[in-house]
């Protein structure tokens, strides 16, 4: 297995990498770590070439000169690996212990030519849907691979070559990792995705070194979109895998921007920009049936965005940073290692109950928003999932649930309540297969008209050994809040006792 890295002005970031590699439980001499340095002008160069000496067997470094881009650091990294797979990592992330053989496992056992593994997101979103559970020897039709469009996957090293896959050198830089993603997911036969163990961290940097992380230009990054739907496109997939791609990049590259925080942080310039390349692309580049598969307030965003109706789109944005997840839980138990929650779940706009419609489009505030030909929500589209979050890890994994859906009427204006009836269930001798010593948190996440928006429940969940009983903090309940008083205080008397007879709230030195 061959791991391409590429580095520019890395330094320390590179560690928590670099100290991943050496637990990934693979066989001595059955890996190689191809760092390909991008003109480097801090001491990154002379770390890799320490990190090779005394690693000969498995780091190689390849000394370039600069190109202000990953994509040609990457390509050189494929021609100088000999491994019969491919994993593209990044510089500042990280491997879950054991992920590379774990890759390489289901890679085989499956004859894939890309394996995805579960990636945690560290100040970035992550894909969730895609990694609800493992699919083994599915495509871009029935599987929602295009959740994950980065490249930190594990490639057949033999597939890349054999297609002429390569990422883009040159202009536009943007969304290089698409273009060759979406490239190869039409054309493999088999994908595998690895969702029962963490095993890619990426990571947005606190002081916003990716090189990623400056604001885009709108017309450099639609013309690259527009550049990875050409690739596409080219090689006329079935209609299902288009469809798949097409409203993937229409809701996250082109109207997400356009809704929320987002569109409330940016400029307005910058914004009034977006919309003029977004709005020609929702009409030239994206088929009605593309449009009409997104939900309503991606219709309605697209509307909006497609007539140039800037200040409508940010009346809707103000409006829209109101609405939020809300979720009660109304009974649950423990029966030896299984809990069952019970709860209730519905989407506010502020301190009132959002309210839909008879097709369930939510009452907006913005006069003729709605889309010709309506926007009626497709049945089933609203439910809530639960998911179970690890402290120490922050991984996830989605419960089973059922769940079932009721309209309210409201007092007082258009449009009634929806709320999600759910209950959820976990074993903790089977979850994330045993490892479940620690905390874990729960989560409502309620998925309605264009929002999955998240809702804390008040529960914790802590495993003393992996597998064991779970033990269940309610922190509605007075002695829940007890005896995280009580460890507050063990916690500070044995600080104090490390520390001398010293007060844990007074300072050294102080006086009495």
């Amino acid at each position: 297995m061959s791991v391409v890295v590429p580095t520019h002005d890395s330094g320390p970031h590179l560690d928590p990498l670099v100290t991943s590699l050496g637990r990934q439980g693979l066989p001595p001499g059955g890996y190689e770590v191809i760092f390909a340095d991008d003109g480097s002008t801090d001491d990154t160069p002379q770390r890799l070439d320490e990190l090779a000496a005394a690693d000969p067997r498995h780091v190689r470094v390849l000394h370039l000169e600069h190109s202000g881009w990953p994509s040609r650091p990457r390509n050189l990294g494929v021609e100088a690996a000999r491994g019969e797979y491919v994993f593209f990592a990044d510089d500042d992330d990280w491997f879950g212990d054991d992920a590379l053989a774990r890759l390489l496992t289901c890679a085989r056992e499956h004859d894939a030519d890309i394996v995805i593994g579960r990636i945690v997101g560290h100040g970035r979103g992550v894909p969730r849907e895609l990694f609800r559970g493992n699919r083994f020897g599915v495509n871009l039709a029935n599987a929602p691979l295009s959740d994950s469009m980065t490249c930190h996957k594990l490639f057949r090293r033999s597939f890349l070559a054999r297609h002429g896959l390569r990422f883009p050198e040159g202009r536009p830089r943007r969304l290089e990792d698409h273009r060759l993603v979406a490239e190869a997911y039409v054309l493999a036969e088999r994908v595998c995705v690895l969702a029962d163990h963490p095993c890619y961290h990426h990571v947005r940097r606190s002081d916003a070194g990716n090189v990623t992380a400056t604001r885009m230009d709108p017309a450099e990054y639609y013309a690259a979109l527009r550049a990875a739907m050409d690739v596409v496109d080219a090689h006329e997939p079935p209609e299902a895998a288009r469809l798949r791609l097409h409203r993937r990049w229409l809701r996250q590259e082109a109207l997400d921007r356009l809704r929320g925080r987002r569109a409330l942080a940016a400029p307005e310039p910058w914004l009034e920009q977006v919309v003029r390349e977004v709005g020609p692309l929702v009409r030239d580049r994206f088929a009605p049936e593309a449009v009409a598969g997104v939900p309503p307030l991606y219709r309605v965003t697209a509307h909006l965005a497609e007539q140039g109706r800037v200040a409508d789109l940010r009346r809707l944005a103000e409006w829209e940073v109101g609405v939020r997840a809300c979720a009660t839980v109304d009974r649950w138990t423990v029966a030896g290692r299984t809990l069952t929650i019970d709860l209730s779940a519905h989407l506010a706009a502020g301190d009132e109950p959002l309210r839909f419609d008879g097709r369930g489009l939510p009452v907006l505030p913005v006069a003729g928003a709605e889309p010709p030909g309506g926007a009626a929500m497709r049945a089933g589209g609203a439910r809530t999932d639960v998911v179970v979050r690890r402290r120490e890890t922050r991984e996830e994994f989605f419960l089973p649930v059922t769940t079932t859906t009721e309209r309210v009427p409201t007092d007082g204006g258009a449009g009634d309540q929806v709320l999600h009836r759910t209950t959820a269930t976990v074993d903790f001798a089977t979850l994330s297969r045993g490892r479940t010593r620690g905390g874990w948190e729960v989560r409502a996440r309620v998925i309605q008209a264009g929002w999955a928006l998240d809702s804390r429940l008040p529960l914790v969940v802590r495993c003393a050994t992996d597998g064991g009983v779970p033990r269940v903090e309610d922190t509605r309940r007075p002695h829940s809040r007890l005896r995280r008083a009580v460890r507050r205080i063990r916690r500070a008397l044995r600080r104090t006792a490390r520390t001398g007879d010293r007060s844990p709230d007074r300072p050294a030195g102080s006086r009495r």
